[in-house]
């Protein structure tokens, strides 16, 4: 009976840790996919996206990117800044001027990989209405120097 009733506490424990590990899994995959989900918000940006296949060859600097993406010095600086704080590009200074670069090879494999899935399905993306902005949606004005 006394060992019986140890196998049922044993067990218990067991339950009661393989639950444990259950919460924990369920939490580490919301974490997990929230970070996930901040990271492609730094590529759902059309002038990120941009300004990451600019940096695809080597590291340019602010004027380079401007003048490649017909964007503003201070839209250009604005999305290196925050692609900086990501870690998603470095900076590297040269007395007045700085050298932009992706910080990381899988940016440019993560880049490509999209682009060939994009090649099978853009007609889906395209037509897809859950990815576009309500009719009459205007995004709220930001203030100046506040990023997101």
């Amino acid at each position: 009976m006394q060992d019986e009733q140890e196998h049922v506490r044993r067990d218990d424990k067991e339950s009661l840790r393989a639950a444990e590990n259950d919460v924990s899994l369920v939490t580490d995959m919301k974490v997990h996919g929230d970070l996930m989900a901040k990271l492609f918000r730094g590529f759902g940006d059309t002038s990120r996206l941009r300004v990451l296949a600019c940096l695809r060859d080597g590291p340019l600097t602010v004027g380079t990117i401007v003048d490649r993406t017909r964007l503003t010095q201070s839209n250009v600086s604005m999305h290196l800044a925050c692609l900086a704080d990501c870690g998603l590009v470095t900076r590297e200074r040269r007395g007045r001027f700085a050298d932009y670069t992706l910080a990381d090879k899988r940016v440019v494999k993560l880049l490509d990989q999209a682009e060939e899935l994009l090649l099978e399905i853009d007609c889906r993306i395209e037509v897809c209405h859950r990815y576009e902005e309500p009719s009459g949606a205007t995004r709220s004005p930001r203030r100046r120097g506040v990023r997101r």
